[in-house]
């Protein structure tokens, strides 16, 4: 098979025929279709709308608002809110999602674990399946992926499974390059060169699959499910057992050639005592493991659940403070290239961890000469933990329902 790096992004293996083929906005072509995914797009962005709104910010007529409309909701997707009463002549009647209108799986492969979750419309997360693990290989996570997605499903109902439009995975990139950091033999690791896991899924399950880098994956959920009043242009950091990022330029996710674009974990900066490190170094969860490791505890603990971490507080402290050094020499790296307004930090980290390490690099970015530079503002991810598997979620729901926002934001 093919290696999993894929040549487009995000790539899809569809297995067979969908198992919703009714349904408007999953199969259709031209401009019905790119018309109901507008609309689809507008709601989900703005929450709920009235016709009259929707006409407005897409630029269609009132008729066809109408048209697209109706169909939506005789197709599960939109359903009547509470009518919008005071303004002159009739109530206005807003139209909002239907959390049962579709069902999207994702799966985050991590290197020391994997999640499984199924969410609504709406992306709130209904069920979820968690495994800790020494190292992906490619058996454990094909096993774990088709039990998991089989217990996941078996828990619906036949109306609810007909609704289920897909699976995202989300997985590093190369992962047979990372054998030594995980500390075990390339042997082991030289499986990946030779699979492709998304097409293997593919083949067992009745959907699309598609597959995304996690950490992209991460900053496609920052994207679609998080806060509406980002800027155009941003850079998200996710920090999980190594640093990732993505790139988001016009409110477009920017993926690269070879969908690895933010790749900042090898970029060189300077530690305070003068020594060169590499980002992936400093500001990842692996050093925090090792220092976790060589205390004499258990670092079992914090890839179980970020709310459970039970790490001495000296050490977290020390890794925040090195990781904020790292995380403002990587703002100032990438701000000098692209003009990035904002900077969202998340990652595998409990909340507290994450309000540190944002305020402590918004510290080591003061003491940067940034002259010549517009200096971004730095912010906390809106997803947390669940970045990587919600944003693998997201892959089908943009792919089948929803379009590019740049398509409509900038009218």
């Amino acid at each position: 098979m093919s290696n999993p790096v894929p040549p487009s992004f995000p790539r899809q293996f569809p297995a067979m025929a969908g198992p919703n083929p009714d349904l408007r906005g999953s199969n259709q072509s031209g401009i019905r279709a790119h018309n109901e995914r507008l609309v689809l797009t507008l709601i989900r962005q703005s929450g709920p709308l009235a016709k009259a709104d929707i006409a407005r910010l897409s630029g269609l007529s009132a008729q066809a608002v109408s048209v697209i409309m109706r169909g939506l909701e005789a197709d599960g997707l939109l359903e009547k809110r509470a009518p919008v009463r005071g303004r002159v002549g009739q109530p206005s009647v807003p139209m909002g999602l239907v959390p049962e209108g579709a069902y999207f799986l994702g799966m985050k492969v991590g290197r020391r674990s994997l999640d499984l979750v199924l969410t609504d419309f709406l992306g709130t997360v209904l069920n979820r399946i968690h495994r800790t693990h020494r190292y992906p290989d490619p058996d454990g996570v094909l096993a774990f992926a088709n039990e998991s997605i089989n217990r996941l499903l078996a828990a619906l109902s036949a109306e609810q499974n007909r609704r289920v439009a897909g699976l995202g995975i989300a997985i590093p990139f190369h992962l047979w390059a990372w054998a030594k950091p995980l500390g075990v033999e390339q042997s082991v690791m030289d499986a990946w060169r030779n699979r492709d896991i998304a097409a293997e899924i593919g083949a067992r399950h009745p959907f699309p699959v598609y597959l995304q880098n996690d950490a992209t994956s991460a900053c496609s959920a920052e994207l679609v499910f998080g806060s509406v009043e980002r800027p155009p242009d941003f850079l998200h950091l996710f920090i999980g057992f190594f640093i990732g990022g993505g790139v988001v330029l016009n409110n477009r996710l920017h993926t690269g050639q070879s969908g690895n674009a933010g790749a900042l974990g090898p970029l060189p900066i300077a530690m305070p005592d003068g020594r060169v490190e590499q980002l992936i170094n400093v500001a990842s969860l692996a050093p925090l493991e090792r220092a976790v490791i060589a205390a004499g505890g258990n670092a079992d603990m914090i890839w179980e659940t970020p709310k459970a971490w039970t790490v001495p507080e000296e050490l977290v402290e020390r890794w925040t403070e090195d990781a904020a050094n790292g995380l403002a020499w990587a703002i100032v790296s990438a701000c000098s290239v692209i003009e990035f307004t904002c900077v969202v930090i998340d990652g595998w980290l409990p909340d507290e961890v994450r309000q540190t390490l944002v305020s402590r690099t918004r510290a080591a970015l003061d003491r940067f000469d940034l002259t010549g530079l517009t200096r971004p503002a730095v912010e906390e991810g809106t997803i947390g933990s669940d970045a990587r598997s919600l944003g693998a979620a997201s892959l089908p729901l943009s792919e089948r329902f929803l379009l590019d926002r740049n398509a409509f934001l900038a009218r």
